[in-house]
């Protein structure tokens, strides 16, 4: 769209998942909207992974319920076509895109209902804001980062492939799906890899011929609405790579990848790692353990012809590296020149002067609601269920505020029926 809107019902930022799937949903309720995008549709996809990305989750699983892949559904998407993917579904229903217009701020009116909202291409005024940018805003590089000038580092974020990288050995700091697929392609390339391992979940791929989706959802696992206790923050070390496969720390060491415990500090050229190797690995060995003791009670449960797996439950022999775990080594002596910092994200709400934040700048939501009245939140984690941030689960997350918003017009269009 060419022309500027200064005047809208309901304004999406951001035309990801989220934004698309707030859009569908908003079109189907006929509630005029617009959505805008700083960049291109599902740019975080393209320009926000690395080249040899693929989805976590296979086709039939990873993708929106009025839309297929066009690929075998037990495949991997590739980034860039996920990002098509998006561009079509957006095209199916024509939604109200509007691309390269930054929101640089949203503040609530005074004296009569709606936002004003700041963009780089105007002004524009609605009743309703629906922040559809997740939360994956800020690359987090920890402070412990060496200030050493002859040291590479970067975020995972900024990671594309292994020739982009000086000559050297790499140490990657975090092990969920990120640093482990990059260490892992890292060391396929040729290169000495350091991974430093902190505590995680480490689902099965598959599983007696199942996907590990597949067993979520016939579990009742997506649909938890809360986290385990003390696992608010713990990592899941997942891949698609290669077909997909089940993440293996001690066939990762055993391939050549040189395992560590939690990266402490760095010091004179020195850095300095926690002794819990060990139980991180053995923790994470726990959790995929449970899964398949899960899913064997479903089948027994259920009487289902599914195969019986027995090598599922077999483990490599314990590495070196593992047994004998490495506290502290010089990064010159190892020959290591880059670090890699997959180590998430923070959120960036600071367009957003509304209201509606914790002390710690999270948003105070309920499903999305937030506690602001107008103002919503879509693609956050946990937002009402596990698979909230998960492209199918976006979807659900986005009927539900779509819902709402109906609701909330429906009551505004009694007034005025009335008066």
């Amino acid at each position: 769209m060419s022309e500027t809107i200064t005047e809208i019902d309901t304004l999406v930022v951001g035309a990801g998942q989220a934004g698309i799937a707030m859009s569908e949903h908003l079109t189907a309720l006929k509630i005029p909207h617009l959505v805008l995008e700083k960049k291109r549709i599902a740019e975080a996809w393209r320009s926000g992974r690395w080249d040899s990305l693929v989805a976590n989750g296979p086709a039939w699983h990873d993708r929106f319920p009025n839309r297929v892949f066009d690929a075998h559904p037990d495949s991997f998407i590739g980034k860039e076509g996920v990002a098509d993917y998006f561009v079509r579904y957006a095209q199916q229903f024509n939604a109200p895109i509007r691309t390269g217009v930054t929101v640089n701020r949203v503040t609530r009116n005074r004296g009569r209902a709606g936002f004003t909202v700041e963009t780089s291409d105007g002004v524009i005024q609605t009743q309703r804001v629906v922040a559809a940018s997740g939360p994956f805003h800020r690359p987090i590089i920890p402070a412990i980062a060496p200030a050493q000038e002859n040291i590479h580092q970067l975020h995972s974020a900024q990671y594309k492939n292994p020739q982009q990288l000086p000559e050297g050995g790499v140490m990657v700091v975090g092990a969920g799906s990120s640093g482990v697929q990059i260490a892992d392609e890292l060391q396929r390339a040729g290169r000495q890899v350091w991974l430093s391992v902190g505590p995680h979940d480490r689902p099965p791929r598959a599983y007696r011929g199942r996907d590990y989706c597949w067993w979520l959802g016939v579990l009742g696992l997506w649909d938890a609405a809360t986290k385990e206790a003390h696992k608010e923050h713990v990592t899941i070390a997942v891949s698609g790579a290669r077909g997909g496969e089940t993440i293996d720390f001690r066939r990762l060491a055993h391939q050549g990848i040189r395992l560590t415990g939690v990266t402490r500090q760095f010091a004179d050229g020195n850095v300095q790692f926690a002794d819990d190797l060990q139980q991180n690995v053995r923790l994470g060995d726990e959790n995929y353990l449970s899964v398949l003791d899960a899913a064997d009670a479903w089948i027994a449960a259920n009487g289902a012809d599914l195969p019986p797996e027995p090598a599922a439950r077999q483990f490599m022999s314990d590495p070196p590296c593992l047994t004998q775990p490495v506290l502290s080594l010089n990064l010159a002596d190892e020959g290591i020149r880059t670090i890699i910092w997959a180590t998430g994200y923070a959120t960036d709400y600071r367009w957003l002067d509304v209201d509606c934040f914790d002390e710690q700048q999270r948003p105070v939501h309920h499903r999305g609601v937030a506690q602001a009245a107008g103002i919503y939140f879509l693609g956050l984690p946990w937002q009402s269920r596990r698979g909230s941030t998960f492209i199918w689960g976006v979807w659900h997350d986005a009927k539900y505020i779509a819902d709402q918003i109906a609701i909330q017009r429906s009551y505004a269009a009694y007034g005025s029926v009335a008066q």
